[in-house]
């Protein structure tokens, strides 16, 4: 197989479990093959380098962040990034190297699909909802974002943008502990941007996220077409959403107290 002028990266920690599929369905495209690893007590570092990965460690410093600490280190101009719980099937591994078979792509930037299965399942539901971010870019283009919880590719002016055909597929739940103790764990992120942006979401807000943020999942992300497993997602994503606005809620109100003190 002839190597891709890209460099692929994936920040990660505690993936051993999953991070093995993600590298070897890219590794037949790429030289450069990247993890960024926070910290993992599991022995993810030793999985990723077994399978020809370039391991560096870098101490989480929030989302955007660390994509950006793993952009500086990748070599070359075009870079695919995924993250340690997704997978490229065969069909999107095609379709990424012909796009570069007849040399440089013809645009500077591609989305690509990427679609949740849940434990269970062995494809993503045909109507499942998912996002199409830029995942395929060159980073004299385009880096990403410095957020601590959006995890997007600012792209520079004039950028054209593409979109690919296949789908990365997603396996975002272990379980429904594990996703709920990570949906918490984001909250706390999402509750320090929110400050450190000043933003002030209204109180009153707190009292209908969870109802609001549970028919956005299960009707409108179209989790109730996957049954019961369906329903017990969105209600976790629902929860995550009220603790987001709670911690929110809970640091002015700290905040005040000690303005109060002084």
């Amino acid at each position: 197989m002839v190597m891709l002028p890209i460099s692929v990266f994936i920040i990660a920690k505690n993936e051993a479990d999953r991070i093995g599929e993600t590298i070897r369905a890219v590794r037949d495209l790429t030289d450069d093959l990247i993890v960024v690893d926070s910290g993992s007590t599991d022995g993810t570092q030793a999985v990723a380098e077994e399978l020809g990965a370039r391991v560096i460690f870098n101490a989480w410093p929030g989302y955007g962040p660390q994509k950006r600490f793993a952009e500086e280190q990748c070599r070359h101009t075009w870079l695919l990034n995924l993250d340690a719980d997704e997978v490229v099937p065969p069909n999107l591994a095609a379709e990424i190297r012909a796009l570069f078979a007849q040399g440089e792509p013809p645009r500077q930037a591609y989305k690509i699909r990427i679609a949740e299965i849940f434990p269970g399942e062995k494809a993503p539901h045909p109507l499942a909802y998912a996002l199409a971010p830029v995942r395929l870019y060159r980073k004299d283009w385009g880096r990403y974002s410095p957020s601590l919880v959006h995890d997007r590719v600012d792209l520079n002016q004039g950028t054209k943008v593409g979109k690919l055909k296949g789908t990365v597929h997603h396996w975002s739940v272990r379980s429904l502990g594990d996703q709920l103790a990570k949906l918490n764990r984001y909250s706390d992120q999402q509750a320090v941007d929110l400050e450190i942006r000043g933003i002030l979401i209204p109180t009153w807000r707190v009292f209908f996220e969870l109802p609001a943020a549970f028919f956005k999942a299960y009707v409108g992300r179209r989790h109730a077409l996957r049954g019961t497993y369906g329903f017990l997602t969105a209600m976790n994503y629902a929860v995550s959403r009220h603790l987001r606005l709670a911690k929110h809620y809970e640091k002015r109100r700290l905040n005040a107290v000690k303005k109060e003190r002084r």
